[in-house]
């Protein structure tokens, strides 16, 4: 049959064919898009895993802040019964005086006759007169009191004050002076805390002993203090002297008040970090202590040189100066900076174990980020516990120890690599021994921690520079499409071989 022996026509199934080396269509750019949205949505969930951190430091900052509360009341009970800041003021003279009011008053007689009668009201006063010049010497010897597992900053004051007043010219307060009682003339010297004295030599008053009293006895212009009666005193008297010394403890720090025309003023001691109130005109702030001196003159203070209690009020209170015993970095201070750059550490950490993920291709779990994160937020729990009942250098290194030790040994485990825990390890050191130099320094830690953070980022920049670049074609944009190849023969496919595409139907 003719239909039978005739040949069919061939079909032709073209396969879709196989890219070529070199062409517009590349089969590797999807796959480096998923792999770089992989990569960004890692980075992702490690950043939330460190943002989730804050729980657990802020956990520890609280109770940093506790603690500290807990130990600034117990500085205050040890100040109320060893003594508080100690304010010296005066001293003062007082001498009481009376003023005659004359006047002339109508009276009506029996006969109903209207006269003039002279009449004299009499008033009591009090003079204030502040000394001509005043030399205080204050010498401060710290302490270290204890209650419990805490300790506080005292100190001992030995104390010599010395001074002149001029001539007491009551005449100047009043013109309608009656009589000056010079008997009931007194020295006064104001104390913050008089319970405090441990002891008080007696007052020398031109050359004689006087004896002393408690309290002030002007409650107007001092709150507390001392006095002594003063009897060998006139208006004839051009100047008197006068010299005390005492033993005074304290807390936090020493002030006094310029009472005086020219107060002089020295105060030193072995204590290497004060804090001074009102700037002295010399100081000397070494390894031995420091040593400081003012020279106060009357005019930088608001009130006089001598006035009348009962017509002025004057707050001595004005222009006081001194120096406080000032601790550089207390413990909880310390440890409180410290949290601060928990959140830094972490990240920084967690930047390290990414880099050894790109490098070698091992890959954590997001679980055990966060055990390392959470050993990390550790140590500054381990830190405080530690300081309390030792010292901060020995309680964080101890504390140190123990994180480096279990992120390392964990590192090892979860990469199974020494090499790369034993790096970890030192990178941990690393960063650790900056955070305590930073933690150490008073007046540059907030420049080193900006560079620290500088280089951190910078370090971060340079290991990341070729991230992606054998991606990118060299020259930068979109390849040029390679030249076309020679079409193979008919039937044929590359390098002669049969074309898959053909089929014969017959």
């Amino acid at each position: 049959m003719a239909s039978r022996n005739k040949r069919p026509a061939a079909v032709f199934c073209q396969a879709e064919p196989a890219p070529q080396q070199g062409s517009l269509v590349s089969t590797n750019v999807r796959p480096a898009r998923t792999a770089e949205s992989r990569l960004v949505l890692r980075l992702g969930g490690i950043g939330f895993l460190g943002l989730l951190m804050l729980i657990p430091l802020a956990f520890v900052g609280g109770l940093v802040s506790d603690r500290g509360a807990r130990y600034e009341g117990v500085l205050y009970d040890i100040a109320a019964t060893w003594g508080d800041d100690q304010v010296l003021q005066g001293p003062l003279l007082v001498v009481p005086y009376v003023d005659a009011h004359r006047s002339v008053k109508t009276v009506v007689d029996d006969d109903g006759v209207p006269h003039q009668v002279p009449e004299v009201t009499y008033h009591a006063r009090r003079g204030v007169f502040l000394p001509d010049s005043i030399d205080l010497q204050i010498d401060l010897q710290e302490e270290r009191r204890y209650r419990g597992i805490y300790e506080s900053l005292v100190y001992t004051a030995d104390v010599s004050l010395s001074g002149e007043f001029g001539r007491i010219d009551v005449a100047s307060l009043s013109d309608r002076l009656h009589k000056v009682e010079w008997d009931k003339a007194i020295w006064v010297m104001g104390l913050s805390d008089t319970g405090s004295i441990a002891n008080v030599d007696p007052l020398t008053w031109d050359g004689s002993a006087a004896e002393l009293a408690p309290g002030v006895r002007i409650t107007d212009v001092l709150h507390s203090g001392f006095h002594a009666p003063i009897a060998a005193l006139s208006a004839d008297d051009a100047s008197h002297t006068f010299s005390i010394g005492m033993t005074l403890r304290g807390s936090g720090g020493v002030r006094f008040a310029p009472t005086a025309k020219t107060t002089d003023v020295r105060i030193r001691s072995p204590w290497q970090h004060p804090s001074f109130q009102g700037s002295p005109d010399k100081r000397t702030v070494d390894a031995s202590g420091f040593d400081a001196a003012w020279t106060i003159p009357h005019l930088t203070r608001n009130y006089p040189q001598q006035w009348t209690l009962e017509a002025e009020t004057h707050n001595l209170h004005e222009g006081l100066a001194g120096v406080d015993l000032f601790e550089p970095v207390a413990l909880y201070d310390k440890v409180g900076r410290a949290v601060k750059y928990g959140l830094l550490f972490i990240f920084l950490t967690f930047l390290i174990f990414v880099l050894f993920e790109l490098v070698s291709g091992v890959r954590l779990r997001f679980v055990q980020y966060g055990l390392v994160g959470l050993a990390l937020c550790l140590f500054y729990l381990t830190l405080l516990a530690l300081a309390e009942h030792t010292t901060f250098i020995k309680a964080y290194f101890a504390a140190a120890l123990v994180a480096v030790g279990m992120v390392s040994a964990y590192t090892m485990a979860a990469l199974r690599s020494v090499k790369r825990g034993g790096l970890v390890a030192i990178l941990l050191a690393g960063l650790y021994a900056v955070l305590f130099a930073i933690l150490r320094m008073e007046d540059y830690a907030l420049l080193a921690g900006a560079a620290l953070l500088l280089t951190a980022t910078a370090a971060l920049m340079y290991a990341t520079r070729s991230l992606g670049s054998e991606e990118a074609p060299a020259g930068g944009g979109v390849p040029s499409p390679p030249e076309p190849a020679a079409a193979p023969p008919e039937g044929q496919g590359p390098g002669g071989a049969a074309q898959p595409g053909l089929v014969d139907a017959g």
